[in-house]
């Protein structure tokens, strides 16, 4: 049976995440929770979820013995970064006073400025971003698979990622000005929203993620 390991870095919604992962694997994947590099490293695929503030999520994954193979993770095999999973791709946060990440694609990322407003109505927009948007795919791609143009999903965030190299980009959405929602690199596919939180769009990206070769 193929293997899925989620990194358990002493952070993030783990479990909401398995959950959603066991439903569309039925079975045919196990899906497990780790913390053990070599568990990890031996998994078929691997899911880096996060929540919460990028310079903790660092110090974490160092204090737990985990850059090394989710680096190697990285190189070798399907790959999906959620939230966190995706600001900690780039090289640079603002977050935290300044936070140095994975660098695995070249890029930084930036807080949503106070003064955000809906260019339509001139309304300030709250930040934290939080609740239902909708994303626009930048180019086909495997997860995308059976997902509408401008489908809904669950947000939470007041980072967000701005990527060097276009053709990292994997999807938009629009949240006062637009914004990079979802970044793909061979084998790496990183979102900034929450799959695991957006109903059936969510769960068909997951069902795509565990189908996908990461080719």
């Amino acid at each position: 049976m193929r293997t899925v390991a989620i990194i358990d870095y002493g952070m993030s919604n783990l479990r909401s995440v398995a959950r959603a992962l066991e439903f569309v694997a039925a079975g045919r994947h196990r899906v497990t929770i780790s913390a053990d590099p070599e568990t990890i490293a031996g998994a078929d695929r691997v899911v880096f979820p996060g929540q919460g503030a990028i310079g903790q999520c660092m110090d974490n994954l160092r204090s737990h013995g985990l850059l090394d193979v989710l680096r190697q993770c990285l190189c070798e095999k399907p790959f999906l970064g959620i939230c966190l999973g995706l600001q900690s791709l780039m090289e640079w946060s603002a977050e935290d006073g300044g936070t140095a990440c994975l660098a695995f694609l070249p890029g930084q990322v930036v807080r949503f400025p106070d003064t955000l407003t809906d260019p339509a109505s001139g309304l300030r927009l709250k930040i934290p971003h939080m609740g239902w948007n909708q994303v626009d795919p930048a180019r086909s791609h495997p997860l995308w698979e059976g997902i509408d143009r401008g489908e809904m999903f669950y947000f939470v965030h007041s980072y967000h990622v701005v990527p060097d190299n276009e053709g990292d980009v994997a999807a938009r959405t629009v949240y006062g000005p637009e914004f990079v929602s979802a970044c793909c690199r061979g084998n790496i596919f990183a979102v900034q929203f929450h799959p695991e939180k957006s109903q059936r769009a969510g769960l068909a990206l997951l069902a795509n993620f565990l189908a996908w070769a990461g080719d």
